[in-house]
């Protein structure tokens, strides 16, 4: 089963009277680009969260939030004292020097600095760590549950997809055949017309006719395709994570398609073959989100 990298989790938790909203969002990337938002006190186990994230969600563009809300008893910022006064007696002394010293007023300024005041925030202990920890996999859970959805949405837009490329190719037989008679009398007609007085020997020019009709043939890329697109269902079945091995498949497709389209050399055949094309990269746009 396929997994999408779209996906959103949330998960809520008290702790202190506090109450820690966590959520995870993810959207489709080539390599894993990880945003962290996390309180400060934070920093020193972002290494693990970062670690538990990558584990478990592999790929994509994540978004990591942590957000406190205060419930019962509300406690405000507290001043830095220590940086309010190295603040305070750095303005004073440049004021003194430009001779602006009675005009401004120094705790309106320095109360200003957005580092003045921080929240009283506590390293958590490891038994809340704990608690914390369980509301982070709660809402990557949900994120996995939100892609293996999406997924199943695209796995079934995919195997549409491909049975249409499939029956496409089994129509191309009802014009493979008249498409060499077609060609053949093309070339003869051309002859005549271009060289209408010189004698040539029709044994030969059977044998070249032959020659150049071979090249024309389209059998190898019409198995080659079928396999392939097999495959691509074959590896939609697949536990593992597949999107890229999905898109390789999808190139060697592609690579048929267009071999098939240049030696048709028949309008009916290339109209199928347009169809087809259009499938596919209706596939490719799908499959960057596939993890």
């Amino acid at each position: 089963m396929i997994k999408s990298m779209t996906g959103y989790g949330k998960s809520v938790v008290v702790i202190r009277q506090q109450k820690w909203v966590v959520e995870v969002r993810t959207l489709n990337s080539k390599q894993l680009d990880m945003n962290m938002r996390i309180p400060p006190s934070f920093r020193e186990k972002e290494i693990e969260l970062r670690t538990m994230l990558r584990e478990q969600l592999q790929r994509g563009k994540i978004d990591f939030s942590v957000s406190v809300e205060q419930q019962g008893k509300e406690t405000g910022p507290v001043l830095n004292k220590t940086l309010a006064r190295h603040y305070y007696s750095q303005l004073r002394s440049f004021a003194e020097e430009i001779g602006t010293a009675d005009r401004e007023d120094y705790l309106a300024l320095v109360s200003r600095f957005p580092d003045v005041f921080a929240a009283d925030e506590k390293p958590l202990s490891d038994e809340e760590w704990n608690v914390f920890l369980l509301a982070v996999k709660e809402a990557v859970e949900k994120v996995s549950a939100f892609r293996a959805h999406e997924g199943a949405v695209l796995e079934k837009d995919f195997r549409q997809r491909i049975a249409t490329i499939l029956m496409l190719l089994s129509n191309v037989d009802q014009y493979e055949k008249a498409r060499i008679g077609r060609v053949k009398e093309r070339l003869v007609k051309s002859l005549n017309e271009l060289l209408p007085e010189v004698q040539y020997d029709k044994n030969r020019l059977e044998q070249e006719l032959i020659y150049y009709l071979e090249k024309l043939d389209v059998t190898e890329e019409k198995v080659r395709l079928k396999k392939h697109c097999d495959y691509f269902l074959e590896v939609l079945q697949s536990e593992d994570t597949v999107g890229k091995k999905l898109a390789f498949v999808l190139q060697e497709i592609g690579r048929e398609i267009n071999t098939l389209g240049s030696k048709s050399n028949d309008a009916d055949m290339q109209k199928l073959v347009v169809l087809m094309k259009d499938e596919l990269e209706k596939i490719k746009e799908q499959m960057l989100n596939i993890l």
